[in-house]
């Protein structure tokens, strides 16, 4: 198990403005993985769990406080409740990708080993990046990196009670998987809109019918954008803007779309105006015209028109 905590302090002693250290600890070795970021969010837990899983593997269990960062506070949709399923932060959802337990702690002395690394760090670091004359992040960082960490998992680490590590080997698709990934819709004309941006489909990807089914938008930490459907990428081009003359694909009257109505279509057809058909319109069974304005039934009504005769019994009937 590893905890990750976010430490905010005056770092640089007024040097520079402050900024937050971003720091992951191995429970059972005492070893640390540091990273000085301006803030504590999703992109710097990102960063600095990417450079622990390129160097020591991917963790079984993730141990963190309960941030807005890896707790969702809002409520549960009723398909998710239906599916069993709870609300996930961008972080949780790839946690869950990548086979790592999620650990919400309750309290800050829950997680004691990180919150004294902190304020270790808070003595002894502040002093070296001093002494180093260090008052940049990139600086401090390449510091960190090429100096600090290694000389101070030497100090203070530990051996750990079992010589069993249970880190795993690095995915794959790590970068794709760190990421910020949202579904939606696509659209009849096969387009696709996420954070004010539209995305047009490639024609290629036509047997797969994705007019009304859900694709994934993934946007990856240096700005690439990738469309994923069902775990497969897509080909596809951003629109400057949607325009009502944006392409279709031929596939979309395949959805349900209809098209309109020919010339020689009953509803084109214009109305007769001279003599009975003015009032009632042919083959109308002489009732009133209809208020919404609708065409009389093309179809004769026979039955109105045909005379009838007097039967034996004394009653109309029709005439053969």
């Amino acid at each position: 198990m590893v905890q990750l905590d976010g430490s905010h302090h005056d770092w640089f002693e007024g040097r520079r403005g402050k900024c937050v250290l971003m720091v992951m600890v191995d429970d059972a070795t005492n070893r640390i993985r540091v990273r000085f970021f301006e803030e504590e969010t999703t992109r710097a837990s990102y960063d600095l769990l990417e450079v622990w899983v390129r160097q020591h593997g991917l963790p079984g269990a993730l141990y963190v406080d309960r941030d807005s960062i890896y707790r969702c506070e809002g409520q549960v949709s009723v398909a998710d409740q239906l599916a069993g399923k709870e609300r996930q932060t961008q972080f949780g959802r790839a946690m869950e990708q990548l086979g790592v337990e999620l650990i919400l702690a309750n309290s800050p002395q829950a997680k004691g080993r990180v919150e004294r690394m902190n304020g270790v760090l808070q003595d002894r670091l502040v002093k070296a990046l001093r002494l180093a004359k260090i008052d940049d992040l990139e600086g401090a960082n390449r510091f960190i990196e090429e100096t600090y960490e290694g000389e101070f998992n030497r100090r203070f680490g530990r051996v750990a009670a079992s010589s069993l590590d249970v880190h795993r080997g690095v995915p794959r698709n790590l970068n794709e998987v760190l990421s910020w990934e949202e579904e939606r819709v696509v659209q009849r004309d096969w387009t696709v809109a996420c954070e004010g941006k539209w995305y047009q489909l490639d024609r290629r990807h036509e047997a797969l019918s994705l007019a009304g089914r859900k694709v994934v938008v993934r946007t990856l930490r240096d700005g690439q954008v990738q469309l994923a459907y069902r775990g497969s990428k897509l080909k596809w081009k951003q629109l400057p803007k949607r325009s009502e003359g944006a392409p279709r694909s031929k596939s979309c009257h395949a959805v349900g779309a209809k098209k309109p109505p020919g010339e020689n279509h009953p509803w084109r057809r214009p109305l007769l105006r001279a003599g009975r058909s003015a009032r009632f319109g042919v083959g109308d069974s002489g009732q009133p015209p209809l208020r919404s304005g609708l065409p009389p039934s093309p179809t004769p009504n026979r039955r109105n028109k045909e005379p009838r005769a007097i039967n034996k019994k004394g009653t109309f009937s029709p005439k053969l």
